[in-house]
């Protein structure tokens, strides 16, 4: 996913500003492709040189708001059908873990009680933004709603995993 597929389709929910749209963001797509503001209102230039988005509306304080053009859509389509999304293969946490067995038995298992911890929080995160999910069936609402769940499952795994790593590790203490 690029942060240009995430921008087109939030606006396939109507006009907005980038400040709207980084909000929408925050609340909805940050699990699973963060973003500063920086980035977004970036690529949303990017997007109306190439006639993807247009500016629908200026106002005070330089705010625009931007809004999907047919191109824009047509692109949006032809990502979500055509392309073939990117299996990400590199973790950092994994390349350390690979590599634990240099530092000692206890260094190893702290290193795994943080994963569990962070594991923890960031699923604490993602119940909050579960709450703020309506309920109704409007795109957002379904569908970002799946996007969640593979989050709160995902972090689930990484809890459970590093529980078990731990169990694992302290074998080697003995």
């Amino acid at each position: 996913m690029s942060l240009r597929h995430a921008a087109l389709g939030l606006l396939t929910f109507g006009p907005a500003s980038g400040y709207d749209l980084l909000q929408t963001f925050n609340g909805s797509l940050a699990n699973v492709w963060p973003a500063t503001q920086s980035q977004l209102y970036g690529e949303l230039g990017k997007l109306a040189e190439a006639g993807l988005v247009t500016v629908a509306e200026e106002g005070a304080r330089r705010r625009k708001e931007y809004a999907l053009t047919d191109a824009g859509l047509a692109e949006l389509r032809h990502w979500l059908v055509d392309v073939e999304p990117t299996v990400v293969r590199r973790s950092d946490v994994l390349l350390r873990v690979f590599f634990l067995g240099i530092v000692e038995p206890e260094q190893a298992e702290e290193f795994l009680r943080e994963r569990e911890r962070d594991a923890i929080e960031r699923q604490a995160e993602l119940r909050v933004t579960e709450k703020e999910i309506a309920s109704d069936t409007v795109d957002l609402a379904v569908y970002g709603r799946l996007a969640l769940e593979w989050g709160l499952r995902f972090t689930e795994m990484q809890r459970e995993w590093a529980v078990w790593a731990q169990q694992e590790v302290a074998k080697v203490r003995g």
